[in-house]
């Protein structure tokens, strides 16, 4: 129950204010006869509160009134007033809220989103295909492996010979202080010599360290430390010599530098190692803190080189080698780097303007090298005696019956047994 009476409808003076017409209110449409309004007869009604007949209003009955122009104004345009209001109309985009227009619909059909998408994809492989076949030609090749009378013939497997030079081509004099490289060195010498063999079936690769003192015949120079046949001929003499004292046929090979190291690593924004121990050692230079940590180029570079810090000196030198370059590969290869074009090209760069290889190898088998190396098992060549006496000074000399097993097994495609693996255990 409200407080107006159940027949106020009634009221004489709502029935008296319709007769007249309702003058005073300035609705207009009142007077107007029925006959003109389509649809018949209207009811006026007075609303409750209105003494003056203001708020009488017609009420056409239902499907009475004709279908209305759509609004093109704003809310608040007419009479009345008020806050404009958004309005939205076929053909117009869409504001905050409001429903995609007919444009924006076509442009997200289906079949066109497919085709803008094959169409990036079909940029991305060709600008792919482009930097591959650009950065394939710029790598340095020479006439490395070369036929001779003796060497031995192909075997199971692939097998690489990886070189890490002392050329400090790249470094400015500052980084050769920094780094202690020492100064106008002439010559050349191979600080790191390893075999990488991939087997025949796509077995775990073996990555084998020959140890650069290695007491060797050197074809036409005679017996002495194996390094220093890439002084008297460079990498073709070098491999050479590994191919006539291991028996193993060498299908590729690549030499890197201390300057192409230093970038490398650099490029792909260092490597994390971690150390048991903290390591200082003035001829290398290194100086690293004991824990976690990563590595620049000049710090990874005084790591590799270090020897003096270890009672085994070289043969625990080797080791670190294999792991460091083991994460440095890691990384090279991940996602992280694959994927972000920031680090991938200036890597991919800096391999080939550093790296030396033989003629018939190509980037593609140097992005499956890598991946080899990641986590292939790893030993030393077999040794008999760390501190052999000899008129080339102290040298390493083999066990030549282990020796020859090992190598023998990976030309033949045998299973190395485990006694000869020995893999690596990082030092620090």
């Amino acid at each position: 129950m409200g407080e107006w009476p159940d027949d106020w409808f009634r009221d004489g003076t709502a029935d008296a204010a319709s007769a007249n017409g309702a003058a005073g209110s300035g609705d207009k449409t009142v007077s107007v006869p029925a006959a003109q309004h389509p649809g018949g007869q209207y009811q006026v009604r007075q609303y409750p509160g209105d003494q003056t007949g203001a708020g009488q209003r017609p009420v056409p009955p239902a499907g009475s009134w004709p279908a209305q122009p759509p609004i093109s104004g704003s809310a608040g345009s007419g009479a009345g007033g008020g806050v404009d209001a958004p309005v939205y109309s076929p053909g117009r985009t869409r504001g905050p809220g409001g429903p995609l227009g007919p444009r924006w619909r076509r442009w997200l059909r289906p079949k066109r989103v497919a085709g803008i998408i094959a169409v990036i994809i079909a940029l991305l492989l060709v600008a792919s295909v482009g930097t591959y076949f650009y950065l394939n030609s710029k790598l340095h090749r020479s006439n490395i492996l070369v036929n001779y009378s003796g060497r031995p013939s192909p075997g199971s497997g692939t097998n690489w010979l990886i070189a890490g030079s002392d050329s400090r081509q790249g470094l400015t004099k500052a980084q050769e202080r920094r780094y202690a490289t020492g100064f106008d060195i002439t010559g050349g010498r191979s600080d790191t010599i390893m075999i990488l063999h991939m087997p025949a079936g796509g077995g775990q690769p073996l990555l084998i360290s020959i140890p650069r003192d290695s007491y060797v015949d050197i074809p036409g120079f005679g017996w002495n430390k194996i390094n220093a046949a890439y002084d008297f001929g460079g990498p073709k003499l070098l491999a050479k010599t590994v191919q006539d004292s291991t028996g193993l046929y060498i299908n590729h090979f690549m030499d890197i530098g201390f300057g192409g190291f230093v970038r490398v690593v650099n490029d792909v924004g260092g490597v994390r190692m971690c150390f048991k121990r903290a390591l200082s050692d003035r001829a290398s230079g290194v100086h690293l803190q004991k824990g976690c940590q990563v590595l620049n180029g000049g710090e990874a570079l005084a790591y590799v080189r270090d020897r003096h810090s270890f009672n085994t000196q070289d043969l625990q030198r080797e080791q670190d080698q294999r792991v460091f370059l083991s994460a440095l590969l890691r990384k090279m290869t991940s996602a992280g780097v694959i994927l972000n074009p920031f680090k991938a090209l200036p890597a991919a760069s800096g391999v080939v303007d550093t790296l030396t290889v033989d003629k018939g190898t190509s980037l593609f088998d140097l992005y499956g090298v890598a991946r080899a190396m990641r986590d292939a098992q790893t030993t030393t060549v077999p040794i008999a005696n760390p501190n052999y006496l000899t008129a080339a000074g102290d040298a390493v000399q083999w066990n030549s019956s282990l020796a020859h097993e090992l190598f023998n097994d990976l030309q033949t495609g045998q299973t190395v047994p485990k006694a000869l693996i020995s893999g690596s255990h990082k030092a620090g």
